[in-house]
């Protein structure tokens, strides 16, 4: 069995006990990694349906605090959980209205794992350094911005607020991290439960086409058991909003690649109820080098919700509404309020 990962209690009880359950994971049961790749569809690919969530503490980037510890022992890592509960339960900040706590966070219920980072290359467990290009791309903005407060209007928020689309890649964010796959012969279809997209992934190892989107234009192939996608063609995903560091989903909105990232994804069914979620971002007009990060995807018997977001809802309202009268009272950097900025 492939020990990297391990599964914490999906549920709530008496808060003693639940906090004890959180922070003793159990070992996924399961078979061999030789084992689970027999699982084949009636046509003879490897079967990854079903449906999957890739929630967990563990942080994108590695921590200052162990700039030297790749991997922590399971006393440092019960610790690490524990502060993680506290943290999200902790009271506002003065000032801000709050936000999620543990209860809504799919974080705090999810993998735990040992490593100290997803990103696994570079070994230091971190982004690599923007190149110039990217560093002049990002002080522009800021000066576009200067001044303005952080909601001028709704294209100062970023695609996942105005419910345009979750993003890719598929890495784990505060909530909503659930996966359905469907295959047929010929293609594979990922639906996400966060801002309801749907992709769809042909298998016939044809050209990208010239259009771009926000998901970008995918292209799958197998590699023995492994399902590689190639995904290119997206837009400019440098758009509106904050750049939260705790959450990774958030980080390509914000922080991202231009319109030349090239994304490479790897899914192998590593154990019945294990997928291995591996992304390679490469641009080099944004970093230095290519990076990757590997997140553990856990079968689950969970139904995706119903993610009923859309463009002009009550949270874009309500935030314009906070920088106009921000705005009124003198303090335009203060923006519109944030839904993340309790914390």
């Amino acid at each position: 069995m492939n020990t990297r990962y391990r599964s914490s209690v999906n549920g709530f009880g008496i808060a003693g006990a639940a906090l004890l359950l959180l922070l003793m994971p159990s070992v996924i049961a399961g078979q061999t990694s030789e084992e689970s790749t027999q699982a084949r569809t009636a046509w003879g690919d490897p079967d990854l349906q079903g449906i999957w969530n890739n929630a967990t503490r563990t942080p994108l980037e590695r921590p200052e605090q162990f700039a030297d510890t790749p991997v922590l022992t399971e006393e440092q890592a019960a610790e690490q959980a524990r502060e993680a509960l506290q943290r999200r339960d902790a009271p506002p900040r003065p000032g801000t209205v709050g936000t999620y706590n543990a209860f809504w966070s799919d974080g705090d219920r999810g993998t735990t794992m040992t490593r100290t980072s997803l990103i696994v290359d570079p070994p230091n467990g971190r982004i690599p350094a923007l190149t110039p290009e990217a560093v002049r791309r990002e002080a522009a903005r800021a000066d576009v911005r200067r001044g303005r407060g952080e909601v001028d209007s709704v294209v100062d928020r970023n695609r996942w607020e105005r419910c345009l689309a979750r993003g890719l890649p598929m890495a784990p964010g505060p909530y909503n991290n659930t996966y359905q796959i469907f295959q047929t012969p010929g293609y594979v279809a990922i639906f996400m439960e966060m801002v309801h997209d749907t992709r769809i992934i042909p298998l016939d190892g044809g050209p990208h086409g010239p259009i771009r989107t926000w998901l970008g234009d995918s292209r799958g192939r197998w590699e023995g058991d492994t399902l590689v996608v190639d995904t290119t063609n997206f837009v400019d995903t440098l758009d509106g909003g904050r750049y939260l560091p705790s959450h990774p989903g958030y980080m390509f909105q914000h922080r991202g690649s231009g319109e030349t990232l090239r994304l490479t994804e790897r899914f192998t069914r590593v154990e019945p109820g294990l997928i291995e979620y591996e992304y390679t971002m490469d641009d080099a007009q944004t970093f230095t080098r290519p990076w990757t990060a590997r997140v553990p995807m856990q079968k689950t018997e969970d139904l995706p919700f119903e993610y009923a977001c859309h463009e002009g809802n009550h949270g874009m309202v309500n935030m314009l509404r906070g920088a106009r009268a921000n705005d009124a009272a003198g303090n335009p950097e203060l923006g519109g309020g944030d839904w993340r900025a309790g914390r």
